[in-house]
C-alpha cells in the first residue's frame, strides 16, 4: 500500500488531504469531534496519484514504494515559472523534424526526455505504459522495413502512403524513420481509447522536452498503423502492448525561421 498513514507530529489537521484525494472523504477522513484526520485504505489499493503528498504543506503523509518527491521555486504558483509568451512560443516552435544529423544523442539527454514523459497525466493515474529507446541502426532498419512492407501489403494504406514511401526509400536507409539516430516507442496494455490518449500525452511531453535540449522529433503514425494491422511486427523489437506508438528523435538537420501559417479555428461559445 503506497500511502501508509499520517505523521501526527507534523499534521495540523487542516484537512487538505481529505479533498486532495480523488476519492474525497474515503481514504482520508476528518473526525470532527476529535479534530483529527485518519487514514484507512479500506482494503483497496491507492492509485498512487500523489495528490495528498503534493498538497500537504506539512509533509505529513507517510508513503512507501512510490519514489521520491521533489520541489522547486515557483511550484506553488506555476504562472511565475514561465510567461504565457514563453510557453506559447515553445509550443508553436515544436515542429515535426524529418531531417536528422548522424550524430547520436548522449544517453543522459535521452534519459531526461524519458524522465519527463513519466510525469505525463494518464487516465485514472494508471501509468501502465512502457518505454523503449532504439539506438541500434540495424534494428531501426529492420523495423522500418517491416512497417514499409506492411503498408505495401495493405492496399488502402499503400494507396494513401505508397508514393511518399517510395520517394523516401530513394533517400534514406531507413525511410520510415528518416534515418533518425533514435526511435522511442511507447506501448500500452490498454486496448481502449484512453490508452491512446495516455500515449498522446506522454509523447507530447517527450517532444516538448526534447526541444528544450536542442533535439528534434517527429510522431510516427506509420508504425502505429502497421502494428495495428500486423501485431507480429512487435516481435522485432520485443515489445508488448495492445497500443504501440513511436517517434523519432535526434539532432535536427533543418532550421525553421518562422511558424507556418495556421487558419483560425471557429469556436462556439455556449
Amino acid at each position: 500500500m503506497p500511502i501508509i498513514g499520517i505523521d501526527y507530529e507534523k499534521c495540523d489537521n487542516c484537512g487538505i488531504c481529505v479533498y486532495a484525494c480523488p476519492h474525497p472523504d474515503y481514504y482520508f477522513t476528518k473526525i470532527e469531534e476529535e479534530d483529527k484526520i485518519i487514514y484507512n485504505s479500506h482494503g483497496k489499493k491507492c492509485s498512487q496519484c500523489g495528490q495528498c503528498i503534493a498538497q500537504c504543506h506539512k509533509e505529513a503523509i507517510l508513503y512507501e514504494g512510490m519514489g521520491e518527491y521533489f520541489t522547486f521555486k515557483g511550484i506553488e504558483e506555476p504562472k511565475t515559472i514561465a510567461s504565457y509568451e514563453t510557453i506559447f512560443n515553445t509550443l508553436v516552435a515544436c515542429r515535426s523534424i524529418r531531417r536528422y544529423q548522424k550524430e547520436k544523442v548522449p544517453q543522459k539527454l535521452l534519459d531526461k526526455v524519458i524522465n519527463a514523459m513519466g510525469y505525463a497525466p494518464t487516465s485514472a493515474n494508471l501509468r501502465p505504459e512502457n518505454f523503449l529507446i532504439i539506438s541500434d541502426p540495424e534494428m531501426i532498419k529492420s523495423l522500418s522495413d517491416a512497417v514499409f512492407e506492411e503498408h505495401r501489403r495493405d492496399i488502402s494504406l499503400w494507396n494513401q502512403f505508397g508514393e511518399q514511401m517510395l520517394s523516401l526509400d530513394k533517400i534514406f536507409h531507413s525511410p520510415i524513420y528518416y534515418d533518425a539516430p533514435h526511435v522511442i516507442i511507447v506501448s500500452s496494455p490498454l486496448n481502449m481509447i484512453i490508452g491512446a490518449f495516455n500515449i498522446g500525452n506522454i509523447i507530447t511531453y517527450g517532444r516538448l522536452t526534447a526541444q528544450t535540449l536542442g533535439l528534434g522529433t517527429c510522431w510516427n503514425g506509420w508504425t502505429n498503423l502497421a502494428i495495428h494491422n500486423n501485431p507480429k511486427i512487435k516481435k522485432i523489437v520485443k515489445i508488448r502492448g495492445n497500443l504501440v506508438c513511436a517517434f523519432t528523435i535526434g539532432y535536427p538537420d533543418v532550421i525553421y525561421y518562422r511558424v507556418p501559417p495556421r487558419s483560425k479555428k471557429q469556436v462556439r461559445v455556449i
